[in-house]
């Protein structure tokens, strides 16, 4: 069958039949002859002709001159035809015709200019066949939710029924769909005129739409609710609804309203009934839930207002509520994987990031006081920060995607509540740093003490009195020096170049100093013991310290044995000959000697300070002296004294017995040797007490940083106002504070600036006595 003209583009339905075209010909049946010559087929007035054999074959087609007449009655037989085809079609009987007769029906029809009459009677056709539909649905009963479903089953029955009627319908009118309506674009398709009939007659009926959506959104709030539904009638249904095009204007909104209603409710009362992790669990799992409607039977234009809806009922309406109830919690019990889905879902909601900031820096401050401004938690102050700190970054990493804003955010809330008590946690921190680097500590290697002492460095950073920390982290340096507790030379300046990095080559000089000095006296000590004339059988060790790197020693004037006079008159002759102009303070309060000693048990070795030495050696002279007497005898300071007495009678390794038994030392007490003195220990170690920070030491440490606190603030004002020559009051202060690396109260530097212009190093302005100038 050759067909007329191209076949011009195609409809959203399959076709059932594909052919040929020539030209604009059209052929209908003919006559074919032989002849021995060639071959000659008469088609009307067209003829093929060969008349010579072997010579090249020539094909002339030639139009008829007049178009063949269709027999009379044959439009009206035809489509009686296929009007008995298409109502099969409708009623699901059988078809008597042939459907490439009736393909070939529809296409003579269409030849010969029936085509806009044949539409017309097709569309009625459909037309009464589905206004025919519509009473079924009308009256179908609809108060229960089981009626519904059925009522929903059968208006998907209608619907898929008419779907594959108009399949079968078009393919018999193709040749119309393609030809005829293609050309007129006013004219719907057969396909789109099927689906504005059904849309017209079926689905804009008001009670039938009414019931339909109806009956969807129940069994969608059945499914929300826990129940089994039928999805596929739904995605069927909701095709549908997409198909006519009234999926939006009369399911989506109405959809999105109970959506929103049904969340607003649901979230109002499980905020009061659950705690927050199974309350954020359950938001999860609706999240969950709505994305999973959408891929299965919901449009995807539906998708970003649905889940829009959720969110803002179950997580925006309760941001606040749900940080206040349940973060502190969360973060006290380190719920990490909680943590993790609070952060991911607020992220979903507008403004619940920076709602979740405030309450994370608002829990970082209230618990890291509670550590810090406590007095009776100063002895763990330090491992509680640092386990705060570590802690708090592991959240950071693990829950809040290591979100810039929360690592700043955690930094400046650190920087606020360490600095609530000014100098406390800078000296506890120097005190910390000893505990670790002190001889000893077999807590952790060498890796453990340098990760240790990192983080150790990152609190450091958030105090503002770093010259409290300087003062006491000298204080107790010196002592790890000079009594050679230090645990690792190498951990000491790791620690040193920390400091320096962080602070400046002027923060560590001092320190760097006390270094070099122990250095220097291992070298002169060499060359000591190389030096003749040194009588005796003590062996002395002594170490040069430069007054200005070390910490301030009040020097304490004691009676020494004649055979230590003489040594230390030795030294200094030695020294002071290598090193002239310069003059060398003895230091009794940082001396400590090894004794020899004899007991019942044998002999033992003590390692004590000078001060436990001159009380001991005492007793190679008598066997039992007072409390007044070893004061005379030995010069000691009283307080000093009975510290020491403490450590060597009342202490665990108690050398001297004291009558009578008592833990203090009293005027008028009695001491002895202890001959009876055992200890599994050969070399025995006795200077606890007299190693211990006092009080007034802890004090004059306090007392010596506020006063170089004072000099470095006379010190900027003075440089400020010599490169400025006249200043306000305000500018002053302002410029002093950005040069200081410590607090200062306003009324403190307020003092400075009146000494400074009492010892004449600036004035106040005659005429404004709210500017000063600087005084050459």
């Amino acid at each position: 069958v050759v067909r007329q003209g191209a076949e011009r583009g195609s409809s959203s339905r399959p076709s059932f039949f594909c052919h040929g075209t020539i030209d604009k010909n059209v052929f209908l049946p003919g006559g074919v002859g032989h002849h021995a010559n060639g071959l000659t087929k008469t088609a009307g007035s067209n003829t093929f002709s060969n008349s010579k054999p072997g010579a090249a074959k020539k094909l002339v087609i030639k139009n008829f001159k007049d178009k063949p007449k269709l027999p009379e009655n044959y439009t009206h037989e035809t489509w009686q035809k296929l009007k008995e085809a298409v109502e099969a079609i409708q009623n699901s009987t059988s078809i008597k015709y042939n459907l490439e007769e009736l393909y070939q029906a529809v296409e003579n029809l269409c030849s010969h200019k029936i085509s806009a009459k044949l539409y017309k009677q097709l569309r009625a056709v459909c037309e009464d066949h589905i206004k025919a539909q519509i009473s079924q649905f009308r009256e179908y009963p609809f108060p229960y939710a089981l009626d519904s479903v059925l009522f929903l089953k059968k208006i998907d029955k209608c619907w898929q029924d008419h779907c594959r009627q108009m399949i079968m319908i078009r393919s018999i009118f193709l040749f119309l769909d393609r030809t005829y309506v293609l050309q007129n674009s006013m004219l719907p398709s057969i396909w789109d005129m099927g689906l504005e009939l059904f849309r017209f007659y079926i689905i804009s009926d008001l009670k039938v739409q009414s019931k339909t959506i109806d009956g969807i959104l129940l069994l969608i709030e059945r499914e929300r609710s826990g129940e089994a539904i039928d999805r596929c009638l739904l995605r069927s249904l909701l095709s549908m609804l997409s198909d006519l095009q009234i999926y939006q204007d009369s399911f989506e909104q109405r959809f999105l309203e109970e959506t929103n209603r049904l969340y607003a409710a649901e979230g109002q009362r499980l905020m009061q009934e659950r705690e927050v992790p199974e309350y954020l669990y359950h938001v999860n799992k609706r999240l969950e839930e709505e994305a999973d409607r959408v891929i299965t039977y919901l449009d995807q234009s539906t998708q970003k207002p649905l889940i829009a809806t959720v969110e803002k009922q179950l997580l925006g309406e309760h941001l606040a509520a749900t940080l206040q109830k349940g973060l502190t919690h969360l973060l006290d019990e380190n719920r990490i994987e909680d943590l993790s889905l609070l952060y991911q879902l607020f992220s979903r909601v507008r403004g619940g990031v920076q709602v979740l900031l405030q309450q994370w820096i608002e829990y970082i401050k209230v618990f890291g006081s509670t550590i810090v401004i406590n007095p009776e938690k100063d002895k763990t102050m330090v491992q509680e920060l640092l386990d705060f700190k570590d802690k708090v970054d592991h959240i950071i990493d693990i829950c809040f995607m290591k979100n810039e804003k929360f690592v700043n955010a955690m930094k400046e809330a650190f920087e606020t509540f360490i600095n609530k008590r000014p100098n406390k946690p800078a000296e506890l921190i120097a005190k910390h740093v000893d505990s670790k680097l002190r001889a000893g500590n077999k807590e952790a290697t060498d890796e453990e003490l340098e990760k240790m002492l990192d983080k150790i460095m990152i609190i450091f950073r958030f105090i503002y009195g770093k010259d409290v920390f300087e003062a006491f982290y000298k204080k107790d340096l010196a002592k790890r020096l000079l009594v050679g507790k230090s645990a690792s030379v190498d951990a000491e300046k790791s620690m040193l170049s920390k400091l320096k990095h962080e602070c400046g080559a002027a923060f560590t000089s001092k320190l760097e100093g006390m270094f070099k000095d122990m250095e220097l006296s291992k070298d002169i000590m060499m060359q000591f013991k190389q030096y003749q004339n040194i009588p005796g059988n003590i062996e002395l060790t002594v170490n040069i310290l430069t007054m200005g790197y070390w910490p301030t020693y009040v020097p304490m004037e004691v009676h020494l044995p004649a055979e230590m006079v003489r040594l230390q008159e030795i030294f200094k002759t030695f020294y002071l000959g290598k090193h002239s102009g310069r003059k060398l303070q003895w230091q009794s309060t940082l001396g400590h000697c090894v004794l020899r000693a004899e007991f019942k048990e044998g002999r033992k070795e003590l390692q004590v300070s000078l001060f436990q030495t001159l009380v001991l050696l005492m007793f190679n002279e008598g066997e039992e002296f007072s409390l007044d007497e070893i004061k005379l005898a030995t010069g000691i300071e009283d307080s000093e004294l009975r510290r020491t007495l403490q450590s060597l009678a009342c202490g665990k390794a108690r050398v001297l017995t004291k009558v009578p038994k008592s833990k203090d030392i009293e005027d008028g007490d009695k001491f002895s040797c202890n001959d009876d003195f055992k200890h599994k220990l050969f070399r025995i170690k006795i200077n606890q007490i007299q190693m211990k920070e006092t009080v007034e030491e802890q004090a004059s440490t306090t007392e010596r940083v506020y006063q170089d606190r004072q000099y470095q603030i006379d010190a900027a004002i003075v440089r400020i106002m010599k490169m400025r020559k006249t200043l306000t009051h305000n500018l002053l202060v302002s410029e002093v504070y950005n040069q200081l690396k410590f607090p200062v109260k306003p009324a403190d530097l307020k003092k400075r600036i009146e000494s400074l212009i009492d010892r004449d190093y600036m004035e106040r302005d005659k005429e404004n006595p709210n500017q000063y100038n600087y005084v050459a």
